[in-house]
């Protein structure tokens, strides 16, 4: 996007580098000043400053540089983004000044914002967040991933439930992404060739703060359209389409690196899609003329690895052909024999070339991402360490979390502001400093809560206006979507992806007993659900279906909603506005479940499984634990969770929430808000987490255990 077709005035024109720093994304004066531009282009251009600017008008430009209280905003908010950028005190700066080096951080995803929508669920959020929390942090963390020109699955459910697969092109005209550019001014193009394969990538940027993602495309001039489809899709494609993106994400990704003339101290994977990376470091140690030995010693001092789930399906898993097809000749570049370089991707006795195991022998630490996980982790890996017993296994855990900034509601943020200081951000990672939201008056923080609520079923009636109007659904749809939902009424949400692991159904075990909660006309209760289903699994869209007829159905009373296309925008509003957060999965399949987190932090109480983050969050007083003391793994594990799930909502949570003193204010569920607020925000925010990511795994200089071949190859 030409700078000079935007029409900005001169006393406006910092507004161009704000629109292309995704800082605004995180901080609320700069989002309300892009708002005041134009309120309507705002909300319809899906909250894109790249957008706005291109589509306002030269006149409303000459208005606003005359227009005082605009122009007062507008410098407030461009000192602020300077002084961010231009701040050498930050967190890493001041315990660390020493290390310079920067921290190359791969993913397939990063979800930032919406406007740049690259990602799909909890894998491209919880990257995002990492690399918002290590902007403010002042990390010197850099970003490599994919553009995906059709981003990812958009959704909608016709009138049998059934997942609609819509996917549109991106305009990266209007993105806040710029080409990067070689020193002649030419983009920058690069060919990576892998055996008798060869494609051209283009690389562009995104900046976050004060680092930068570096997107690779593989929609070049020069490429078969076969090669041109890499890069189009998130999780796109047949296997081979996967294991072509997986090389240009990680193979790519360390050549794009060494053309920009950059030497990360640190390679941190974010789960098995990028493992190549550590592939590609090991063939330049070895044409650098160390042994492989020597090579894979040294690419342990300097490769993380993160693994996000212990459900087999999550990882990646090729076939050996494939892998010879495309690798051929590759492990004499590695100085080792052919069967020497599959055992580098096998697992036990399971066919196939595993990507997680792959990322898993050549990493030199390696975590899970809670302690659950790591336990978890280890069990689940313990054949690549033979000769270890289950908790020698060399796999820690760090724990998710979130970045606070992004996913605390304004007026929540206010609140925060007032009773326990402005700098509250700065610190939150104190505990101490938590201790004050007992300041907050009862009647404050239930003020700020309703209208949180009252903001959810606004954005859902908006919603299902809006799909009445543009595709003339049937009105079941619209009962389906959720119009008749209560703004007053106990609001249950569900919102994660649908996989049959995490029991979308489980609270419909028994509908008679689900229906007296759920209609009962002094205590009434509602449920949003939301979520998309990945678009080849018939399974999980089998469950988005179940859900709906359900939600359609007129003896519920319209107590039942599902909330079409999932995303980072209707997230916000859902961990800010539901009054109790629902997650059951099978335990022990949840690695984490941040969106547990997101909700708790905006005193949002969670109702869940103990399994992921809940094992460590849980207090007995923040939320409530379904089938509190059950094993893992049970026969009758459905009936018995289902069981605690309804006896938990009838005896406790909704008989708490409707018990109003004389100011019409729950004392006893705001007591569970605060204990939510207090024991989560500073133990599972984003800061405590990078914090630990840099202590335990960036700054050693050299792996405790670099781990011989020898020993892991199994």
């Amino acid at each position: 996007m030409n700078p000079a077709d935007w029409h900005l005035p001169d006393r406006l024109a910092r507004l161009g580098d704000l629109a292309y720093n995704l800082w605004w994304s995180w901080h609320p004066e700069a989002r309300a000043l892009f708002k005041g531009v134009d309120r309507t282009r705002w909300k319809t251009g899906n909250h894109n400053p790249v957008r706005l600017i291109k589509e306002t008008l030269p006149e409303r430009w000459q208005q606003l540089a005359k227009d005082a209280a605009f122009l007062r905003h507008y410098d407030a908010v461009i000192s602020a983004f300077d002084a961010y950028l231009s701040d050498q005190h930050t967190w890493y700066r001041t315990a660390y000044p020493e290390k310079r080096e920067p921290i190359a951080y791969f993913s397939a995803e990063f979800g930032v914002h919406n406007s740049l929508p690259i990602y799909s669920g909890g894998l491209g959020i919880l990257a995002g967040d990492h690399c918002k929390a290590a902007s403010d942090l002042g990390l010197p963390l850099i970003g490599v991933g994919f553009m995906y020109p059709q981003g990812y699955v958009h959704q909608k459910v016709g009138i049998e439930g059934w997942q609609q697969n819509i996917y549109d092109h991106i305009d990266w005209k209007v993105a806040p992404v710029e080409p990067v550019l070689r020193p002649n001014g030419e983009r920058m193009v690069l060919n990576v060739s892998l055996g008798s394969w060869s494609l051209y990538l283009s690389v562009f940027q995104v900046i976050c703060g004060r680092i930068k993602l570096y997107l690779m495309d593989t929609n070049v001039e020069g490429n078969t359209p076969a090669d041109r489809e890499v890069s189009g899709r998130l999780y796109g494609g047949d296997q081979t389409t996967r294991l072509r993106q997986e090389i240009v994400l990680g193979m790519g990704g360390v050549r794009v690196l060494r053309e920009l003339g950059i030497e990360p101290a640190v390679m941190h994977i974010n789960e098995g899609h990028a493992a190549f990376a550590f592939l590609e470091r090991l063939r330049e140690l070895v044409a650098g003329g160390q042994s492989f030995s020597a090579a894979l010693e040294a690419l342990q001092t300097q490769a993380v690895f993160t693994t996000h789930t212990p459900v087999p399906a999550g990882h990646d898993v090729f076939p050996e052909s494939l892998i010879l097809d495309y690798f051929r000749d590759y492990w004499k570049q590695l100085g080792i024999a052919e069967d020497e370089f599959l055992e580098l991707g096998r697992f036990g006795e399971r066919e196939g070339w595993n990507m997680t195991a792959l990322a898993m022998r050549l990493a030199g630490r390696r975590n899970g991402v809670s302690q659950r996980h790591g336990e978890v982790s280890r069990a689940m890996w313990n054949s690549l360490w033979p000769d270890r017993r289950e908790e020698q296994v060399p796999v820690a855990h760090v724990t998710n979390g979130v970045h606070l900034a992004t996913w605390v509601n304004q007026s929540m943020s206010n609140l925060l502001n007032r009773y326990l200081g402005p700098q509250w951000l700065a610190k939150q990672d104190d505990p101490r400093l938590w201790a004050k939201i007992d300041d907050i008056p009862d009647n404050e923080l239930w003020a700020v809560h309703q209208y949180c609520r009252r903001e959810l079923i606004n954005l859902v009636r908006q919603k299902v206006r809006r799909r009445w109007m543009e595709d003339r659904v049937d009105p079941s749809q619209v009962l389906a979507g959720g119009a008749l939902l209560d703004p007053e009424a106990l609001t249950i949400g569900f919102a994660r992806r649908f996989a049959s692991y995490k029991r979308a159904g489980l609270i419909f075990s028994d509908i008679e007993r689900l229906r007296k909660l759920l209609l009962d006309p002094w205590r009434p209760v509602q449920i949003l659900f939301a979520g998309k289903s990945h678009p080849a699994d018939d399974v999980g869209k089998a469950l988005i279906q179940q859900v709906y007829h359900l939600a359609k159905d007129p003896s519920l009373g319209g107590h039942i909603a599902f909330i079409e296309d999932y995303d980072m925008h209707v997230a916000r509003y859902f961990v800010q506005g539901c009054d109790l957060w629902l997650n059951n999965p099978l335990p022990p399949l949840e690695a984490c479940g941040t969106s547990g987190q997101k909700a708790a932090v905006n005193g949002v109480p969670n109702l869940s499984i103990l399994d992921g983050w809940w094992v460590e969050g849980y207090s007995h007083h923040n939320g409530w634990a379904i089938s509190e003391g059950a094993q893992l793994a049970s026969d009758h594990r459905d009936a018995e969770d289902a069981e605690s799930l309804y006896t938990l909502l009838e005896e406790k949570i909704v008989p708490l929430f409707y018990e109003h003193d004389l100011h019409d204010a729950p004392q006893g569920w705001l007591e569970v808000m605060r204990e939510s607020i207090k024991t989560v925000a500073p133990v599972f925010c984003a800061n405590r987490m990078v914090k630990d990511y840099t202590r335990e795994m960036y700054l050693p200089g050299v792996a405790k255990e670099p781990e011989r071949m020898a020993g892991a190859r199994r």
